[in-house]
């Protein structure tokens, strides 16, 4: 999947925030929403998105985080 296919961003909406295509809908809200343990269906019904967008929007995160490190505690306290 090319998650490029549906995510932009658009300074005129959400502040440039990456967003589903045709949509208000921020990736960084679908990645909360399963980040507390949402099921897809209640996602997609509640921001009115498709299964592919929620994949998109795992995608993307990927790519972020293979590209950039967020350094961590080593826990060698």
């Amino acid at each position: 999947m090319n998650w490029r296919d549906r995510i932009m961003s658009d300074p005129n909406v959400c502040h440039g925030k990456p967003c589903i295509k045709g949509s208000r809908v921020m990736v960084s809200v679908i990645i909360d929403n399963l980040a507390t343990g949402e099921s897809h269906e209640t996602i997609m019904r509640g921001y009115n998105v498709e299964e592919e967008d929620i994949h998109a929007a795992l995608h993307y995160v990927a790519d972020l985080a293979r590209d950039r490190v967020v350094v961590l505690p080593s826990g060698d306290a």
